[in-house]
């Protein structure tokens, strides 16, 4: 399989493309900078993505908001609005975006980004990553997409490959911990990607 990964060398995009190179697909990196031997693009350049997403059979957005005390939204959607439009264009199907863990449901109606505690260094980030979720279910419905949404907590770790899926809600442990390691958050991203069980809609992995 040909993968393009817009955002290859942040923490999930990097263990993303490892994963999928691990198991002897075909790795486009894009990253802003070009850095490390990526192609160079922003993600809103829906026409710069299309040209490097020709020939490939599916692209991953491993792309995260501003985290520089800017406004999170708007950038976050244009860049999930270029990736999709160019998807359209190069004539790719299958999109998997790595989401966020904000806009999972922890009771029926309440998000875990709008509870109490939730860490206010990550809420912008959270309210962003819940708007393209929204902004993907309302226009990207003739493409092949899955949003996957990691745990409360993902970080660097051990690869596993042992870990459960869930739907919309907030997935904890017999302790009340919702974790993940960036590690086997790509091995689940990666076999979606080979196996699609969750086309059109958003799923969730920890353990």
């Amino acid at each position: 399989m040909k993968i393009l990964i817009v955002g290859s060398t942040g923490m999930v995009g990097s263990r993303v493309a490892a994963e999928a190179r691990a198991r002897n697909h075909e790795v486009t990196g894009v990253t802003r900078s070009g850095k490390d031997g990526t192609a160079r693009a922003q993600a809103s350049d829906a026409d710069a993505i299309a040209k490097l997403a020709a020939g490939h059979d599916a692209i991953v957005v491993a792309v995260a908001p501003p985290r520089d005390g800017s406004e999170t939204v708007a950038p976050l959607l244009a860049d999930g609005r270029g990736v999709l439009a160019a998807a359209r264009k190069a004539g790719v199907r299958r999109v998997v975006i790595v989401g966020g863990a904000g806009s999972l449901e922890i009771a029926p109606g309440q998000r875990l980004v709008d509870s109490p505690d939730f860490p206010a260094l990550y809420k912008n980030e959270a309210l962003a990553q819940g708007a393209l979720l929204d902004a993907v279910r309302e226009e990207a419905g003739d493409l092949d997409w899955t949003y996957i949404s990691p745990a409360a907590e993902i970080g660097p770790g051990e690869r596993t490959g042992t870990f459960r899926l869930g739907g919309d809600q907030l997935l904890s442990d017999a302790d009340g911990n919702s974790r993940i390691s960036a590690e086997d958050y790509a091995v689940a991203l990666v076999d979606e990607l080979e196996d699609p069980k969750a086309v059109g809609r958003r799923i969730t992995v920890a353990y």
